[in-house]
Order: C-alpha cells, then structure tokens, then sequence
C-alpha cells in the first residue's frame, strides 16, 4: 500500500482540530438559551461565555503564535488540544453560568494554542502551488461543523446542555493522541530568539482594554464616563506598543506585516468581514428561537445552509486561488455575501424560511469564496519564519471583529429594549414585555444587517487594492515588494 504523504497527515491533524474547537463552540452558540435557564443565569453572564471566550483568543493568539516560531509549533497544537479535552469536561460539569464562565476562559487558552499553530502547520507542510487546496479543505471541513454543530447541538439539548461539552471528551482524546504521534516538527527553528515581554505585555492590556471597552459600550452606553476611560486607556497603550515594536530587534508582532499592500489590505478585510459577519448566526439564533419559538433542534436545522453552501464553495475557490490568485475572488465573494446581507434588512416575524435559507445560501457562498484564498495568500506572502505570527495576526483579526461585531449589534438591540425583555425574549418566555420586544428586536436587527452590509462592501474595495506579494530578504530585515 502507498505510503501517505506528510502533507495529507497534517491537514488531517490539523483539520481534526478545527473540527473539534467550531463543534464546540456552533453546539454552544444554540444551547445558549437552554444554559440560561438551567443554570438560573443573566443574559449578561450568557454574553460573556461567548464574548470572553472570542476576547482571549484574540488577545492570546498572536503571542502564541510568536511563541511557535520561536520553538516550534507541535509541542503547543497538542497541549492545546490536551487542554481544549480537560476543560470541555469541566464545562460540562458547571454548577453556575459563572463557574462555566471561567472553565470556557480557561478553554480559551487550549484553543488559542489550536488555532495560532494549525495553519502554520499545514503551511509547512505544502507546496505554495497547493495551499489553497489545503485550506480550502480545512475551511471544507469547518463549514461542516457548523452544519452538523447547531444540529447535534439542538439534539444534544434535548438530553441536557451538559452533554454537549462531554461529546467533546472522546474525540479530544483521539485528536491529542494522533497529533502527538504523527505531527513533526518541518520549519527551521532560528537560534538565539528572545521573547518580546515589553511588546506583549503592552499588546495583550491594551487590546484587552479596548475590546471590554466594546463591550460594556454596547450594554452600557458609549457617553458612560468607564467607557470613554477605557477607551482613552487602551489608545495610549497600543501607541505606546507601536513605539516599542517599531525599536524591537526581535518583536512580539512584527508590524511590517502591515507594511506591504497584500497583507495591510488582506488583514483589514479579515477585521471588516468579522464586524460584518460576526453577529449575523447570534441574532439568527435570537431570531429562530426568541422571535419564532423554534426548540434548539429545528432552529439548528436551520441554520445549516449558510454552512451547506460555504462548505461546497470552499475547496473550489482554494483551489481557483491557486491558479488565479486571491484578489478578484475575495472581492467577489465580499459582494456576494453583501447581496446576502441585503436579503436580510427586510426580515420580520413574518418572513418564510425558505426565502431565509436563500439568504443563507448566498451569504455562505461569499463567505467560502472570501476565506480560503484570502488566508491562503495570507500564509503563502510570508517566509516560514514568520508563518506563526501571520497565522496569529489572521486570527486576531477575525475575532477583534467578531466581538466589535456583536457589542455592535446588542448595542443597537438594547438602546430600544430593557435587558429584562431582551433576556424574556432569548429565553423563549414571550409573554408580557417578552412579546412587545419582538418588534423593537426585529427593528434593531434590520438596522445591523444593514450596517454589516454597508461594511461588506467597503471590505470587498479595500480587498481589492492589495498589492503584489512581497520578497523577504535573507535576514527578514527588510521587504521588497514587486512592481
């Protein structure tokens, strides 16, 4: 029998990993009313289980991925995934919202040494020529755990919210132990590295301030003098990192990824693509189960097609990205997905679910032609060196727009609700306030549909004008860009 390649190894441990962190977390995403009530919770405590847990990934992920190009990126995918098991147990046998809470904090962390170490890995394992490919697969398979996610998450409730941290267990163990024996360690790691302290402590307050300032600003209010604090704060802090990383011989995030057109302009369509996107299945999961009545189950069933659609486009428009590159794709799929957005203004109690899962459907078509290339010519414009740190920078950027995007929305949903109707209506409990919050909920979801829309396309222009790939000289001290 044919020996299988290293690469196909890999993609698979890797690809396994990516699996196991977005069941986890589309499972939790649909059980969350169901938690609410069974643990006697706060809307509140709910928001941050799932705003805590994005918050720390990305703060953690780009030193993590600093860390893996300094030691090498196996070690840190399997403690990740040993850590990622431990606590999924631990989250299943909370007693309080807050001792669940802290549990998906700590889980956080098993999931930022996940994420800031597989792409790097399957960079490193293939061919330029087949990257996309690859991550077209890996992104394949993640749209597959969002399909499959909400419904087993749905079906999971049945027999107790418990239970969808405790599936996670045995797959954990699996995924731990064929990644510890199969993955090897393929870049070259340099000698004599040192760990940027200053950088990273600088980074992870400022960016923590900043983005708890998000969101106590969209429950609070952005005039509350504790948000303007922290917002001020947390500039002085990020200006003070920038100064100090632009004068670091051997920085936590290297900031001339952000020198070069291609990258400048691939990272910042990631961060608008999140803002955009990052509410949308949170309010649709509101909408399904607050709004129309839906049990965990059916509103999972659907939800399946943004995800149906993503997974088939994904492989496709890697590999398109492979031969034709990422810039007209990108764009293309950023307008879809806003044609998509489009779709959604016009939602009310009323509308059929299947125009619903038309919406859907296209929205997951521009958000598989978007991915897959974007982080392909992400990874193929940096040398191995760097890898970790790109792969981190994605990351970071993706989740910073995540949790702008749902502060953004709840901000706009709770300036015309009171926190007890808006927890009535998550909830399901629809009598009372619960049932007069329905028209002010549907009235504040259109308007971040829209503005997610008008954000869309303002990320398809700016994908647009990335430039060509730059050339990393042999001491990475300087970037010469292709005219």
């Amino acid at each position: 029998m044919k020996k299988i390649e290293y690469k196909w190894i890999a993609l698979s441990c890797t690809t396994l990993g990516a699996l196991f962190s977005v069941l986890s977390g589309s499972m939790l995403m649909i059980s969350l009313p169901d938690i609410m009530r069974s643990l006697n919770t706060s809307f509140s405590v709910i928001m941050w289980i799932v705003m805590g847990y994005m918050l720390c990934l990305t703060i953690l992920v780009p030193s993590i991925g600093r860390v893996a190009d300094m030691f090498g990126r196996k070690k840190l995918y399997v403690s990740g995934f040993a850590l990622f098991t431990l606590t999924s147990l631990l989250c299943g046998m909370s007693k309080t919202g807050e001792q669940l809470l802290i549990f998906r904090l700590i889980q956080s962390v098993g999931g930022s040494l996940m994420i800031a170490n597989s792409t790097a890995i399957v960079t490193d394992a293939f061919p330029k020529n087949e990257l996309g490919k690859a991550l077209g697969i890996n992104s394949m398979v993640i749209s597959i755990a969002s399909v499959i996610g909400p419904i087993l998450g749905g079906f999971l409730s049945h027999l107790g919210w418990r239970y969808i941290f405790y599936v996670n267990v045995p797959v954990g163990i699996a995924g731990t132990i064929w990644a510890a024996i199969q993955l090897k360690e393929l870049a070259k790691i340099p000698r004599g590295q040192k760990f940027d302290w200053a950088g990273t402590i600088l980074f992870t307050s400022g960016l923590l301030l900043f983005l708890v300032a998000l969101s106590f600003g969209g429950f609070s209010g952005w005039t509350s003098l504790r948000v303007i604090l922290l917002f001020a704060i947390s500039v002085l802090i990020m200006v003070a990192f920038v100064y100090v990383e632009n004068n670091a011989e051997q920085p936590m995030l290297d900031l001339r990824l952000f020198k070069t057109r291609i990258l400048a302009f691939a990272y910042s369509s990631i961060l608008l693509n999140g803002i955009a996107r990052g509410a949308v299945t949170f309010l649709l999961i509101f909408y399904f189960q607050g709004v129309k009545g839906f049990d965990p189950l059916r509103a999972g069933i659907f939800l399946a097609p943004f995800a149906v659609s993503m997974m088939i486009v994904s492989p496709i428009s890697g590999s398109l990205s492979d031969k034709y590159g990422a810039r007209g794709l990108t764009s293309l799929g950023l307008l879809i997905s806003a044609f998509g957005l489009l779709g959604f203004i016009g939602i009310s109690p009323q509308t059929s679910l299947s125009e619903l899962v038309v919406w859907m459907v296209i929205m997951g078509i521009g958000s598989g032609m978007f991915n897959s290339p974007n982080t392909s010519e992400i990874m193929g414009s940096v040398p191995p060196e760097r890898r970790g740190i790109a792969a981190g920078t994605r990351t970071m950027m993706n989740n910073a727009g995540q949790v702008i995007s749902i502060a953004l929305s709840m901000a706009i949903v709770s300036s015309s609700i009171n926190i007890q109707s808006i927890q009535d209506l998550f909830a399901g409990r629809r009598a009372g306030t619960a049932r007069l919050a329905v028209s002010e909920f549907i009235s504040g979801a259109r308007q971040a549909f829209l503005i997610s829309m008008i954000i869309t396309i303002i990320a398809a222009f700016i994908s647009y004008l990335r430039g060509p790939k730059p050339e990393w000289n042999e001491n990475l001290k300087e970037i010469k860009e292709e005219v």
